[in-house]
Protein backbone atom coordinates (compact mmCIF):
# COMPACT_ATOMS: atom_id res chain seq x y z
CA UNK A 1 0.00 0.00 0.00
CA UNK A 2 3.04 2.46 0.59
CA UNK A 3 4.43 1.73 -2.45
CA UNK A 4 1.54 2.07 -4.08
CA UNK A 5 0.50 5.67 -2.41
CA UNK A 6 4.72 6.67 -3.32
CA UNK A 7 3.88 5.96 -7.04
CA UNK A 8 1.15 8.12 -6.97
CA UNK A 9 2.67 10.88 -5.37
CA UNK A 10 6.06 10.57 -7.78
CA UNK A 11 3.31 11.08 -10.83
CA UNK A 12 1.65 13.58 -9.96
CA UNK A 13 5.04 15.55 -8.56
CA UNK A 14 6.19 14.65 -12.26
CA UNK A 15 3.29 15.76 -13.75
CA UNK A 16 3.16 19.31 -11.62
CA UNK A 17 6.99 19.72 -12.49
CA UNK A 18 6.35 19.30 -16.00
CA UNK A 19 3.92 21.98 -16.13
CA UNK A 20 6.13 24.74 -14.65
CA UNK A 21 7.87 27.02 -16.39
CA UNK A 22 11.69 26.40 -17.90
CA UNK A 23 14.39 28.09 -16.90
CA UNK A 24 14.67 27.18 -13.69
CA UNK A 25 18.14 25.44 -12.52
CA UNK A 26 18.06 21.78 -10.91
CA UNK A 27 20.67 20.20 -9.13
CA UNK A 28 23.61 21.15 -6.69
CA UNK A 29 26.53 22.92 -6.57
CA UNK A 30 29.64 24.07 -4.41
CA UNK A 31 28.64 25.73 -1.41
CA UNK A 32 24.85 24.24 -1.46
CA UNK A 33 23.31 22.32 1.88
CA UNK A 34 21.01 20.04 2.05
CA UNK A 35 18.55 17.90 4.01
CA UNK A 36 16.88 14.47 3.43
CA UNK A 37 15.02 11.58 5.09
CA UNK A 38 13.56 8.16 5.24
CA UNK A 39 10.73 7.51 7.17
CA UNK A 40 8.58 4.50 7.90
CA UNK A 41 5.79 2.40 9.59
CA UNK A 42 3.78 -0.17 9.53
CA UNK A 43 1.53 -2.39 11.41
CA UNK A 44 0.32 -5.93 11.20
CA UNK A 45 -1.90 -8.57 12.55
CA UNK A 46 -1.81 -12.52 11.94
CA UNK A 47 -4.09 -15.10 13.56
CA UNK A 48 -4.10 -18.90 13.54
CA UNK A 49 -5.44 -21.40 15.18
CA UNK A 50 -5.48 -19.92 18.86
CA UNK A 51 -2.47 -17.79 18.20
CA UNK A 52 -2.42 -14.07 17.14
CA UNK A 53 0.37 -11.94 16.51
CA UNK A 54 0.38 -8.23 16.58
CA UNK A 55 3.26 -6.73 15.13
CA UNK A 56 4.47 -2.70 14.77
CA UNK A 57 7.46 -1.10 13.74
CA UNK A 58 8.73 2.44 12.97
CA UNK A 59 11.88 3.81 11.59
CA UNK A 60 13.21 7.02 10.84
CA UNK A 61 16.36 8.48 9.16
CA UNK A 62 17.72 12.11 8.41
CA UNK A 63 20.96 13.27 7.18
CA UNK A 64 22.67 16.14 5.90
CA UNK A 65 25.10 17.29 3.20
CA UNK A 66 26.94 20.32 2.54
CA UNK A 67 29.12 20.22 -0.96
CA UNK A 68 32.22 20.81 -1.29
CA UNK A 69 32.39 20.69 -4.87
CA UNK A 70 29.76 20.71 -7.56
CA UNK A 71 29.41 17.44 -7.70
CA UNK A 72 30.67 15.83 -4.16
CA UNK A 73 28.83 16.48 -0.66
CA UNK A 74 30.21 15.67 2.68
CA UNK A 75 27.50 14.83 5.60
CA UNK A 76 26.12 12.96 8.57
CA UNK A 77 23.50 10.86 9.42
CA UNK A 78 21.26 9.52 12.50
CA UNK A 79 18.54 6.71 12.44
CA UNK A 80 16.23 6.09 15.57
CA UNK A 81 13.83 2.61 15.35
CA UNK A 82 11.52 0.87 16.95
CA UNK A 83 9.63 -2.31 16.55
CA UNK A 84 7.01 -4.39 18.76
CA UNK A 85 5.77 -8.07 18.55
CA UNK A 86 2.82 -9.08 20.66
CA UNK A 87 2.15 -12.76 20.52
CA UNK A 88 -1.36 -14.01 22.43
CA UNK A 89 -2.11 -17.41 22.80
CA UNK A 90 -5.37 -18.60 23.39
CA UNK A 91 -5.59 -20.08 27.03
CA UNK A 92 -1.61 -19.47 27.61
CA UNK A 93 -1.83 -15.72 28.05
CA UNK A 94 0.53 -13.31 26.39
CA UNK A 95 4.39 -11.79 25.69
CA UNK A 96 5.40 -8.96 23.98
CA UNK A 97 9.02 -8.37 22.22
CA UNK A 98 10.34 -5.17 21.76
CA UNK A 99 13.61 -3.52 19.94
CA UNK A 100 15.42 -0.27 20.25
CA UNK A 101 17.53 1.13 17.64
CA UNK A 102 20.37 4.00 17.24
CA UNK A 103 22.78 4.24 14.22
CA UNK A 104 24.93 7.33 13.49
CA UNK A 105 27.79 7.67 10.26
CA UNK A 106 29.24 10.10 7.82
CA UNK A 107 29.13 9.47 4.19
CA UNK A 108 30.60 10.97 0.88
CA UNK A 109 28.04 11.56 -2.12
CA UNK A 110 29.14 11.82 -5.42
CA UNK A 111 26.81 13.28 -8.47
CA UNK A 112 28.03 10.89 -11.09
CA UNK A 113 25.54 11.00 -14.19
CA UNK A 114 22.73 13.26 -15.18
CA UNK A 115 19.36 11.92 -16.75
CA UNK A 116 17.92 14.64 -18.87
CA UNK A 117 17.78 18.41 -16.47
CA UNK A 118 16.00 16.84 -13.26
CA UNK A 119 17.16 13.24 -12.67
CA UNK A 120 20.56 13.06 -11.23
CA UNK A 121 22.20 9.80 -9.97
CA UNK A 122 24.81 9.42 -6.81
CA UNK A 123 26.53 6.64 -5.31
CA UNK A 124 27.33 7.53 -1.86
CA UNK A 125 30.12 5.59 0.73
CA UNK A 126 29.69 6.11 4.04
CA UNK A 127 30.89 4.56 7.47
CA UNK A 128 28.43 4.06 10.55
CA UNK A 129 27.86 3.08 14.00
CA UNK A 130 24.42 1.25 14.86
CA UNK A 131 23.36 -0.14 18.62
CA UNK A 132 20.08 -2.34 18.73
CA UNK A 133 18.28 -3.97 21.93
CA UNK A 134 15.63 -6.45 22.55
CA UNK A 135 13.79 -7.12 25.44
CA UNK A 136 10.89 -9.66 25.97
CA UNK A 137 8.48 -8.83 28.53
CA UNK A 138 10.51 -5.68 29.80
CA UNK A 139 13.34 -8.22 30.28
CA UNK A 140 17.03 -7.32 27.93
CA UNK A 141 17.61 -10.61 26.35
CA UNK A 142 19.64 -9.12 23.44
CA UNK A 143 22.10 -6.32 22.76
CA UNK A 144 24.05 -5.69 19.60
CA UNK A 145 26.64 -3.43 18.78
CA UNK A 146 28.09 -2.64 14.91
CA UNK A 147 30.21 -0.98 12.87
CA UNK A 148 30.34 -0.89 9.24
CA UNK A 149 31.20 0.61 5.72
CA UNK A 150 29.08 0.87 3.06
CA UNK A 151 28.20 1.58 -0.60
CA UNK A 152 24.97 2.86 -1.96
CA UNK A 153 23.10 4.33 -4.82
CA UNK A 154 20.60 6.83 -5.95
CA UNK A 155 18.61 8.64 -8.09
CA UNK A 156 16.59 11.98 -7.34
CA UNK A 157 14.28 13.64 -9.65
CA UNK A 158 13.67 17.31 -9.14
CA UNK A 159 10.16 18.37 -8.22
CA UNK A 160 11.46 22.02 -8.04
CA UNK A 161 14.77 23.46 -8.12
CA UNK A 162 14.81 23.00 -4.14
CA UNK A 163 12.83 19.74 -3.54
CA UNK A 164 13.41 16.33 -4.62
CA UNK A 165 12.49 12.66 -4.36
CA UNK A 166 14.73 10.46 -3.67
CA UNK A 167 15.00 6.56 -4.63
CA UNK A 168 17.77 4.82 -3.09
CA UNK A 169 19.51 1.13 -3.46
CA UNK A 170 21.15 0.79 -0.10
CA UNK A 171 24.37 -1.71 0.78
CA UNK A 172 25.05 -2.51 -2.88
CA UNK A 173 28.52 -3.26 -1.14
CA UNK A 174 29.01 -3.77 2.52
CA UNK A 175 31.15 -4.80 5.67
CA UNK A 176 30.20 -5.14 8.28
CA UNK A 177 31.75 -6.15 12.12
CA UNK A 178 29.38 -6.92 14.83
CA UNK A 179 29.09 -8.45 18.61
CA UNK A 180 26.08 -9.38 19.97
CA UNK A 181 26.11 -9.98 23.84
CA UNK A 182 23.33 -12.23 25.86
CA UNK A 183 22.82 -12.01 29.62
CA UNK A 184 24.90 -13.55 31.79
CA UNK A 185 28.01 -12.88 29.48
CA UNK A 186 27.55 -14.80 26.71
CA UNK A 187 28.71 -13.11 23.47
CA UNK A 188 29.12 -13.82 19.53
CA UNK A 189 30.97 -11.56 17.17
CA UNK A 190 30.33 -11.31 13.60
CA UNK A 191 32.35 -10.01 10.22
CA UNK A 192 30.53 -10.03 7.00
CA UNK A 193 30.92 -8.87 3.42
CA UNK A 194 27.95 -8.59 1.22
CA UNK A 195 27.25 -7.45 -2.39
CA UNK A 196 23.48 -7.25 -3.67
CA UNK A 197 24.70 -6.35 -7.03
CA UNK A 198 21.11 -7.91 -8.35
CA UNK A 199 19.59 -5.39 -6.87
CA UNK A 200 16.47 -5.89 -8.48
CA UNK A 201 16.12 -9.19 -7.26
CA UNK A 202 16.19 -7.99 -3.67
CA UNK A 203 14.23 -4.95 -4.41
CA UNK A 204 12.11 -4.58 -1.48
CA UNK A 205 14.70 -5.11 1.28
CA UNK A 206 17.43 -2.54 -0.54
CA UNK A 207 14.94 0.18 -1.80
CA UNK A 208 14.52 3.30 0.43
CA UNK A 209 12.25 6.63 -0.83
CA UNK A 210 12.39 9.79 0.79
CA UNK A 211 12.57 13.60 -0.21
CA UNK A 212 15.15 15.76 -0.27
CA UNK A 213 15.68 19.74 0.49
CA UNK A 214 18.33 22.07 -0.88
CA UNK A 215 18.89 25.02 0.80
Amino acid sequence: MKKVLFAAVAVFAFSFANAQEEGESFGFSEGDVFVEGNLSFGTNKDENAGTEIKTNNFRFNPKGGYFIADKLALGVELGVGSSKEETTITGAGSTEETSNSFNAGVFARYYFLDLGQRFKTYAEAGLGFGSEKWEEDGVETQKDTNFGLGIDLGIQYFVTSNVAINFGLSDVLSFESGKSEFPGGGETKNNSVNGNFNVFNNFFTTATFGLTYKF
